[in-house]
């Protein structure tokens, strides 16, 4: 699906090139608005140009990765791209991580420098032993000579962690190439237009955010106001005074606009196109949003981060196919059901592997380049694709995604603990949350654990009830049959 107007992914060797093109291509338009800061694409470009330069006094080569470990903010931004400018690699940091979960993603990623942001959420962020702490409220970005190192489109531009069955974050290889083609098509899908004015919901450390977000945004001249904490009135207060015309978020968030529509006193006309997914989203809350809110446009789409967005709905589908499925194949990728009903995709955006963890990359994209998704799913007569659950034991919490495995190797360290088995259960308003099902060896409530865990993982992540259990139900193999625990 194109726009009509040549696909632009092919002009720029590189995520640089293409950031700092914006110069030339969109000048005194408004790139960045945060908060009382607001960038033109010109001064955008400089400020990316002196970051890199920046980053190449602190010492950092061409290959080198830098982990950023802070909220949605302009300076997130012009780091990370003038990061990529002075050809560096990055690894954002989920900021809801502890300092364990993310001192484990800087050493594993071999980080050269940590940025973050001292004072969010009151927090006091450290990096582990030998790895610089920076600021990125300082004057640090601002400091260097502007400079541009040379790079092309084969080479690294992000290792973005995930979590695998191990439970054990896995870091994603992906390249510019890879990132510019899918996301410049990914603008002409979701409707993102030169001019638009995109507020970004989703956190900059995850795909949808960064690539989704930011670097499309750059490809096709939208303005960038980055929200660090979703905030329902923060977000209509914006969406009022900045005239945003952009606004993916998963379903919760276009709930929210439908209560403060219901309620009025909200002016919320400039609203636009809309992007969100999930496995199963009611048709009504789709048909709600077209004829209850100002948008005009609904994308509903499937990715993962080992491939990006992998399909997605296309204009004049009906409620109940943006509702109901996630769309058709991106243009370059082919998806199949494999006859466990396994989704696979194939295609240039699969990642080119994890990591340091060839046996990993080998497991998940076989022989003939099929990359091996975990999810379930059919596909219609259409070739439309509906996932219906994971074959793996992956549940989503408000959005994010918590892995049991990791989860049962973090209460495994309490010392009253001698067994742990996780799973997601239903939740009303997060869709779904942990509950850990323990087989104690002293003596330890349900309430003492979960707030021992609360002290050691991110909030999404932490069981929100324990039942007690004098044994684990366990099948032939040896492994938790944790559908009985369901």
């Amino acid at each position: 699906m194109t726009s009509g107007r040549a696909d632009p992914s092919g002009t720029w060797e590189s995520i640089p090139r293409m950031v700092l093109s914006a110069a030339d291509r969109f000048g005194d338009a408004e790139a960045v608005v945060d908060g009382p800061l607001r960038l033109s694409f010109a001064e955008l470009a400089e400020r990316v140009r002196q970051a890199a330069g920046a980053f190449r006094e602190l010492g950092v080569s061409k290959g080198d990765r830098v982990a950023i470990w802070a909220p949605n903010s302009a300076e997130w931004l012009v780091a990370g791209f003038g990061l990529l400018a002075a050809g560096g690699v990055l690894v954002p940091v989920n900021t809801r991580f502890k300092a364990d979960e993310a001192h484990d993603i800087v050493v594993r990623g071999r980080a050269k420098a940590l940025l973050v942001q001292q004072g969010f959420l009151d927090l006091e962020f450290t990096g582990p032993p030998g790895v610089p702490v920076i600021d990125l409220t300082s004057d640090f970005l601002a400091s260097g000579s502007p400079y541009e190192c040379e790079v092309s489109g084969s080479d690294l531009s992000d290792i973005i962690f995930t979590s695998g069955t191990t439970g054990r974050p896995k870091g994603v290889l992906m390249s510019h190439a890879q990132n510019l083609r899918l996301f410049a098509e990914w603008c002409d899908l979701a409707d993102l237009r030169e001019g638009d004015r995109y507020l970004i919901v989703n956190p900059f450390f995850h795909m949808f955010g960064w690539k989704a977000g930011c670097i499309a945004s750059l490809i096709r001249g939208a303005t960038i106001l980055p929200v660090p904490v979703f905030d329902v009135d923060q977000v209509l207060d914006l969406v009022e005074r900045e005239r945003v015309t952009m606004l993916p978020g998963p379903p919760t968030l276009y709930h929210s606009l439908l209560e403060a529509e219901a309620k009025g006193g909200r002016d919320l006309s400039s609203l636009r196109a809309a992007v969100t997914g999930s496995a199963d989203i009611p048709v009504e809350l789709i048909r709600r949003i077209r004829s209850e809110l100002p948008f005009r446009t609904i994308m509903t789409g499937y990715g993962l981060t080992e491939a990006g967005t992998v399909t997605a709905s296309r204009s004049g589908d009906s409620f109940e196919e943006i509702a109901t499925t996630v769309g058709l194949p991106c243009d370059g990728l082919e998806v199949r059901v494999a006859d466990d009903g396994e989704v696979l995709v194939r295609g240039y955006s699969v990642m080119l592997g994890y990591l340091d963890d060839p046996a990993a990359t080998a497991e998940a994209i076989d022989p003939h380049g099929w990359l091996h998704t975990g999810d379930l799913g059919t596909l219609d007569d259409r070739g439309r694709l509906r996932i219906v659950g994971r074959k793996k034991d992956m549940f989503v919490v408000g959005g994010f995604n918590a892995y049991p495995a990791e989860i049962e190797g973090f209460l495994l360290r309490h010392p009253a603990v001698a067994q742990a088995a996780v799973v997601g259960v239903p939740d009303t308003r997060l869709g779904q949350v942990g509950k850990a099902f323990v087989v104690p060896h002293g003596p330890v409530s349900a309430d003492e654990l979960i707030a021992w865990s609360r002290e050691r993982m991110a909030g999404y992540k932490v069981p929100r009830s324990v039942e007690f259990r004098e044994e684990l139900p366990i099948g032939a193999t040896g492994k938790v049959l944790k559908d009985q625990l369901r």
